[in-house]
């Protein structure tokens, strides 16, 4: 019951700040609350016992990237580049592509009312206890046979950090 009311909690949270983070003019708000969107997450992550997937969420995501969005948004002068920008005909596609997104949602939740089984609920899910430790698992398939892949991804990393401070500095 307690795993239920926490899942609940955090994806409120995730599906809230989601909400808000596009809903927000301010592209510093924005990045706010695609902070909370990714901490939710995480949470989430953690309930699941998938410790790894946790950390990297916080470290990579909250830690890495949105720094290097903060970093984007005070180096460009947003607010200049909105007051050029005319949203006039925006609304209507907005709509239109709104109204289509929830017509594909309709008919899935229609389809799966009529899937043999369960449906979309899914009952006799194992409890976190018994499922294997995560980290092990992600561990040795890093370091296994996606040992290149791995190295070559913080390669790129390490470039993508590098970049945001060259052009954090100032020219003197």
């Amino acid at each position: 019951m307690l795993d239920k009311v926490i899942f609940y909690f955090f994806a409120a949270i995730a599906v809230g700040s989601a909400l808000l983070m596009i809903t927000r003019r301010s592209a510093v708000h924005s990045a706010i609350f695609l902070t909370t969107t990714l901490l939710a997450t995480a949470g989430i992550f953690l309930q699941l016992r998938a410790e790894f997937l946790f950390i990297v969420q916080i470290i990579l995501y909250v830690g890495g990237i949105m720094v290097l969005f903060i970093f984007v948004i005070m180096l460009v002068n947003l607010d200049v580049a909105a007051q050029q920008i005319q949203y006039s005909r925006q609304k209507w596609v907005a709509l239109a592509l709104a109204l289509a997104l929830a017509g594909q949602v309709g008919a899935m939740l229609w389809r799966a009312g009529k899937l043999p089984g369960q449906g979309l609920l899914v009952r006799g899910v194992p409890a976190a206890e018994s499922l294997p430790p995560n980290a092990e698992a992600v561990a040795r398939s890093l370091f296994g046979p996606y040992m290149l892949s791995f190295e070559i991804a913080s390669l790129l990393l390490l470039v993508a950090m590098i970049g945001a401070v060259v052009m954090a500095k100032k020219k003197v």
